[in-house]
Parts: structure tokens; sequence; C-alpha cells
């Protein structure tokens, strides 16, 4: 239709251009200008031209409207398949509301509906004017409208508005779908009656429904144990009268308890809280809450709040809290008796007409922003006397950290501030007096400058002679250590003829005098070691030989041997035995130990020692404690000094030289093992010793020990040769063997023994040698020579002062036995028997 109207105005449109077109070509035939008919012909031409060009576009026009009007044939032929291939009834209306276009579906709807076509095409507007008849009417839950037809079916429908005015309209039928609705509808509202019942149920408070006749319609099971009443009676609906006589439970529903709520007390001691609930139908529902454990607490908080306010009316202090709403929720009583009254209740600024709350009020704020304030306020108490006080805000936050309130702390300061300024006062006679002072010791400089020079002048002679001291301290060092050899020597001879003449039968009047003197001869020995000792450490020749070893092989011989003597000292020594393996060397860390058991004997007078050991991560620390005399503050860094002595509580050790401790600290630094001391004057004392642990847990392989249990105990019969350079050790030597029924021939000498006996067809049983002799030469290679001379093995026994630990090692790598001087005699005897066992009978 469009495309007719459209090829009308071109053929106008080109007739009025044909007409033109004459008009011109007459007017230039018939133009009075003869002198131009060049260019009319020209303009002709011209004209001409643009004839055929619209024309060609003409026909180039109409061929298109040509194309245009079979294209919309088929588009029209295609639209009406595809409305008739929807499954909904489709209907187009113009603007005056007739039918354009329907597809058959509308058709079978229209005949199905039993309804008038002009009805079904105005279903809104007429649905809009009977929403109160029950045939056809709109379900409004959807967001498209939903219409009902009379026989029952529903249809939803989707209505579009044209650019011309009329209408689209899209009848979909949803009979299916909203049965489908209605079943899930119903399901899920049994379902939610289900889950409502089983709510009520598991509700922890009893729950009844009354109807408007005052009978039990619904229950949960916690009702039916509050009130102990069965399903059975509830079921029979009787009336309240009834039911109340059959329980303690009260179940009254008077409208006066409408919305209200109480407690009660049942006789089994269970509290209850009672609320009433008046429905609009007349129904009426009550609860039942079990509030037993709230009920104790609240009791609880009463009985604690009495018990604070208690605590809080005696303390010599003004406390009160003081809500977020500025209002006073707690005072003690001395708040009140200085106030006047109780403040609870009221507004801060209101609580006394001497307090000026302009003052306080940037400490309130700043309290209630969560921030702890304190400052100094005056005020007038009741006397009418001014008084300092200091007042502290402390803000009471909640988990989230707002501010519920602040806590208020009062002291009445007037004393200390009366105070205070009564020693600013002093303060300021003070300056005056110093600055007098400052006068006088003006004056005093210039002779303390004076003195200052002659002191100078006095250190750098003090230094020259302490550098003169300390070259004598080591000459004499040096001399200990070399003579330490020679001071051993007659000392063990001395103690080898007293513990020979000990083997001999003694009358009761030579015996303690032979006790005294082997005793002062242990002195003696233990003075000297102990000055070689120090001597040697201050030399700088002990080197730590260290090796990885068990503590338990040292602590446990430490401990046998002072349990040994506690009984002496009336002390009773407890040891702790720990096996862990420590990295150190074995002999100087007993001599450490040593000197701190001694020490511990020496200041503990009847009382108790303690071995043990602590763990410190890498290391462990060896502790001895005691509870002794003690040691005072001052005084425990100066008892590691040399001849440093504190008063013993024992006359047995009034003998020592006071070198103990001193030892103890050069060798801790020998070895690198911190020496720590806790002392406590009048209860005791501490000293322990840190050792680093052991890096590996394998220990190398160690000599077989001892056998403790000796099968041969009698050395009568033996024979003994004795190689001394030393005279008197020989001699001495001699006495005491022969006491045990030896034959022992003594030289000073190898030539010397060589000259006494045939050393290779002679017998002899053991070799005694000592390691230092004359001309350099050492009893090693003396005891190889006689080895050698014989031609088989003999037990060697070494002997010597020297107590260095690379000798100790050699020895023991040439298979010999090492006794150190002094020489005890039931040390040499033990010495000798073990060399004696470990050789087949002769």
């Amino acid at each position: 239709m469009l495309l007719s109207e459209e090829n009308k105005q071109l053929k106008l449109h080109n007739a009025k251009l044909l007409k033109i077109n004459k008009a011109l070509m007459r007017r230039v035939e018939e133009g009075g200008n003869q002198s131009a008919p060049y260019a009319a012909f020209e303009h002709s031409v011209h004209l001409a031209e643009q004839v055929r060009e619209k024309t060609h576009t003409l026909n180039e026009t109409l061929s298109q409207l040509e194309r245009s009007n079979r294209q919309l044939i088929t588009f029209k032929q295609r639209f009406t398949d595809a409305i008739e291939s929807i499954s909904e009834a489709f209907v187009l209306l113009d603007c005056d509301g007739q039918i354009i276009l329907q597809n058959s579906n509308f058709e079978a709807f229209l005949h199905t509906s039993n309804l008038p076509s002009d009805t079904v095409l105005n279903l809104k507007a007429l649905t809009e004017k009977n929403q109160k008849t029950n045939k056809m009417h709109k379900y409004r839950r959807l967001t498209k409208p939903v219409y009902q037809l009379p026989d029952g079916r529903w249809f939803q429908l989707n209505e579009r508005s044209t650019v011309e005015g009329g209408r689209v309209l899209l009848y979909t039928d949803i009979s299916a779908l909203k049965e489908a609705e209605t079943a899930r509808y119903e399901q899920a509202m049994a379902q939610k009656s289900l889950q409502l019942q089983s709510l009520v149920d598991n509700l922890s408070q009893g729950v009844v429904l009354f109807n408007s006749q005052q009978q039990i319609e619904v229950w949960n099971s916690r009702f039916v144990q509050l009130s102990q009443l069965t399903v059975q009676q509830l079921r029979t609906h009787p009336g309240l009268s009834d039911l109340q006589t059959l329980t303690d439970l009260d179940l009254r529903t008077q409208p006066s308890l409408s919305s209200d709520s109480y407690m009660q007390t049942l006789n089994s001691g269970v509290v209850l809280e009672i609320r009433v609930h008046q429905l609009r139908d007349g129904k009426i529902i009550k609860t039942y809450t079990d509030i037993t454990e709230r009920h104790r607490y609240a009791q609880s908080l009463q009985e604690n709040e009495r018990r604070l306010r208690l605590i809080t009316d005696n303390v010599p202090a003004m406390i009160a809290y003081i809500g977020a709403d500025l209002k006073f929720e707690f005072t003690n009583q001395v708040y009140i008796d200085w106030y006047g009254s109780r403040a609870r209740g009221l507004d801060i600024a209101a609580l006394d007409k001497s307090l000026n709350y302009k003052q306080l009020q940037p400490f309130v704020k700043r309290a209630l922003n969560g921030e702890s304030v304190s400052f100094e306020s005056k005020e007038i108490n009741r006397s009418g006397e001014l008084n300092y006080l200091l007042k502290s805000y402390v803000p009471n936050l909640d988990g989230s950290g707002r501010v519920l309130g602040f806590f208020v702390l009062i002291r009445d300061i007037t004393e200390r501030r009366i105070n205070a300024l009564a020693l600013q006062k002093a303060h300021d006679q003070l300056e005056i007096r110093v600055v007098e002072r400052t006068s006088q010791l003006q004056s005093l400089n210039q002779k303390l400058i004076d003195e200052v020079e002659e002191r100078r002048q006095a250190q750098t002679d003090l230094q020259a002679a302490t550098r003169e001291a300390e070259l004598a301290n080591f000459s004499k060092t040096k001399f200990l250590a070399a003579v330490s050899h020679d001071l051993l020597q007659p000392l063990n001879a001395a103690q080898l003829f007293t513990s020979s003449i000990v083997e001999h039968s003694l009358n009761d009047h030579l015996r303690p005098l032979v006790n005294s003197v082997s005793s002062s001869l242990n002195d003696l020995e233990n003075l000297i070691c102990t000055l070689v000792d120090i001597s040697k450490l201050d030399a700088g020749v002990v080197i730590a030989d260290k090796s990885t070893f068990k503590l338990s092989e040292l602590l446990d011989n430490l401990a046998n041997e002072y349990q040994q003597q506690s009984h002496l000292y009336d002390v009773q020594l407890r040891y702790v035995a720990c096996s862990r393996l420590v990295y150190s060397d074995s002999v100087l860390l007993a001599r450490i130990l040593r000197n701190l058991l001694s020490n511990a004997f020496r200041y503990t007078d009847k009382g108790k020692v303690l071995l043990g050991c602590r763990r410190a991560g890498n290391n462990i620390c060896i502790e001895v404690w005691d509870n002794g005399a003690g040691i005072e503050q001052d005084q425990q860094s100066e008892i590691f000094k040399e001849f440093k002595r504190l008063k013993s509580s024992r006359s047995a050790f009034s003998n020592g030289l006071g070198l103990g401790l001193a030892i103890v600290d050069k060798i801790s630094k020998v070895l690198e093992h911190p020496v720590k001391v806790s002392s406590t004057l009048g209860k005791g004392s501490l000293f322990s010793v840190t050792v680093p642990l052991a890096a590996n847990t394998h220990l190398p392989e160690a000599a077989a020990p001892l056998n403790p249990i000796l099968t041969k105990t009698e050395l009568a019969g033996r024979k003994i040769w004795l190689i001394d350079n030393d005279l008197n050790i020989c001699a001495a030597m001699k006495q005491l063997l022969e006491t045990w029924h030896c034959s022992i021939i003594t030289a000073g000498s190898l030539a010397d023994l060589q000259a006494q006996v045939d050393i290779y067809n002679d017998h002899t049983d053991i070799l005694i040698v000592d390691y230092h002799l004359d001309d350099g030469i050492n009893g090693v290679d003396v005891a190889e020579q006689v080895i050698h001379l014989r031609g088989s093995p003999l037990p060697v026994l070494m002997i010597t002062a020297n107590y260095n630990k690379s000798l100790k090692n050699e020895i023991k790598e040439q298979g010999l036995l090492l006794l150190n001087k002094p020489v005890k005699a039931i040390k040499l005897k033990t010495s000798m028997l073990h060399l004696l066992n470990k050789q087949p009978d002769t």
C-alpha cells in the first residue's frame, strides 16, 4: 500500500518535469534575442540531459519499489506463519479496537471461552469494573495480569501498544502451572505447620494457648514438664479450675493479667517468669520461662553489691560511678558524708552548690570520650573548710569500645598539699644556702685543682710501682711453678715414711702423734698444691684439654668422696644425678667442683649441701647449694680474690690460705665456663658453673675401669724394683713396702739398677719408676729400656709430680699406670694390686 502511493507521487513529479521542459523549449524558440541562438540551443541540450538523468533515476526507483513490494508480500506470509506457530492466542488490534490479524489459537480461545469477542478483547477493563465477581478476576500477586475463566481455566495476558495506537494481545494458558503452584503452596503450608509445631515443642519455654472459653487448645512438651500434667488430661479440655487442682503451675487467664509478667516459685524450687498475651480473637497465650539460674545470679549480684558497698564504704576515699547520661548510679558512704546526701539518680551538675560544674565539664567530656584523666580541685567541705581534692575519672568501656560511663575516685590531699607548700618553702631556703655554699666552694676550687695535680703525679708513681709489683709477682709465679716438683719430693717422702709407721703396731701414746703428723702432712700437701695451682694459673701454663664425657662419671665420684667426709663435719650431702654429655676438661672441672664443695662444707655448720644440675639452653649449670652462714652482698665479688677469706664456721679449715675460690675463678676463665654466686646472709649460698653440652652424642671408647674387687689382696713375697733419683723417697718406699713384706731393690738410675740385678735373668713383679730423673732422663724411656732388656712385658707404675694433661695422655698411650705425687699408701697398694691382677700367676 505504501509503495503504490510513493509510485503515484513519482509519476506526478515526472509529468511536472516534462511540462517544464516543454515550456522552456518553447520559450527559447520564441525568444526575441536572435543574437544568442547557440546559447539557447546549448541550454536546451543541458536541460534535456537533466531530464534523461531524472528519468533514469525514476526508473530505478520504480524497480526498487517493485522488489520491495515482493519482499513485503513474502514478509507478511512469514509473519503469518510465525504467529500461527506460537502456542499462545495472538491478536492484533488497530486504534479503533478492530481485529487486524489473529492466529487460529485465538479463534479456538474465543470458541472455548463462551464469552463474546468484545469481552475477551477487553478483559482488563471488564475486570476492573467487576472485581467482586467470582468467575473472572485478576490474580494480583503476579507481575503480569492473570485471569480465571468461568470453566476454571487460568490465562495470563500480555498486552503491548503499537505505534499507530493499536494493541497486541497474547493469551497464555497457565492452568497446569496454577495447579502445580497450588499443590506446592498447600505442601509448604503443611510443612510450615509441622515446623512450627516442632519449633514450639523445642522451645525452652513452656507455651500454652487458651481459647475464648478458657480451654487449652495448644501446648508444647516443656509446658507438660513444668505442669506435670499428662497429655490425656490436656486433651480432655477440662476447665481451668479442674486443671489448677492437678498442678501448682499458675494457669490463671484473667484479663487483668493480660500483657503482664510476673514470677512464680514452684514447690520444687524452680523459679518461673510467666507472661500473658491477649490476642484479638479472645485467645490467650501464656509462656513459662525457667529463670532459676538467672534468679540465683540476680541474688548473687545483690549479695556481691552488698559486699562491694561494704568494702567501698570503708575505703578512705570517695568512690562513685556516673553513667553516660551524667546521672549518679553509685556512691559510697564517704562520698555521701562529704556531699551531705545520696547522689544516686542525681545529675552531676546538681549534686552540690559548692561543686563548680563548669570547672569539671572539660574533664567529664574527656572521660566520656574514653580518656582517663586526673586533676586537682578545690572544694569547701560541710564544715566550711577549704580542701584540696585529687580526682580521677576512669571511663567504663564495653566490648565495642563504647563509653557506658566513668568511675570517680576522689582523695583528700589537703595534708599532702600543705606538706608540699612547706617543702617548697624549705626548697627556697635551701637554694639560698646553695648560693652561699657555691661561693665558698669556688674559693676551694683552686685548692682542689692543686690537689688534683699532686694526685696525678702520685698516680704516675703508683703506676710505676704497680708495674714493678707485677714483674715481681710474675717472677714469683714462675718460681713457684718451677719448684713445684722439688716441694712435693720431700713431702712425698715424709708421707711415705708416715704410712710405713702406721703399718706397724703402735701403742696408744704414739698413735695420736703419728696421726697428727699425717694430718699435718696432708694439710701441707693441700697448701703446696694450692700454691702450685695458683702459680701455674698465673703463669698461664695451664691449658684446657677438653673432650666429651658423661657428667655422671665425674659427679658420682665427687658425691661418693664427699659423702664419706660429710659425717666428719656434721653436714648432710644430697646429690641429684645427671647423665648428660658435656664438653670440658674433666680434671680442671673436677678441681672447680672440689673447691666449691669444700667451701660449702666449710661454711655450713650442721646443715645441708646439695649438688645438682639444671638445663639452661645449650648449657648445663652444675650447682652447689648450702644453707650455711651466707655472704654479704658487698663481699660476693671479694671472695674470688687471692688470700681473701671470710669468717669460717669450722676451726678445722682455719689453716687455709683463701685461694680456693681464686683458683675456681682462674680455672673457669681457662675453661671459659662462667661461675656465678648468689647468697643471702644467714640463709645460705649458691655457687654454679655453666658447662656447654656436647655437640655429639657418642662417647669415645674408654679404658676398662679398675676392678673394684681385687682377686689378689696380698703383696707378701713380691719383688719390686724402684728407680728414683731422690734417696729419701727410695728409703721411704723401701720402708713402706717392707712393712707389706715385699722384697724391694732401690736405685737412683738405670745404671745403678743394672749394677745390683741381672735385668734379663732376675725375676721381678713390678717396676716403679719416677718420671723426672737426673740429667733430663724421663721414666718412660727408662721403662722402655728395661722391658727391651728383659725381652718380655713387665708391669710398670710411673710416679710423677707433674699433673700435665699431655703427660698423662702420653703415659696412657704407652700402656703404663700413672700415679701422681704425693703418693698415698692406700693408692700405691691398690695400684700395685691392679697391676698384679692383670698378669698371669707366676
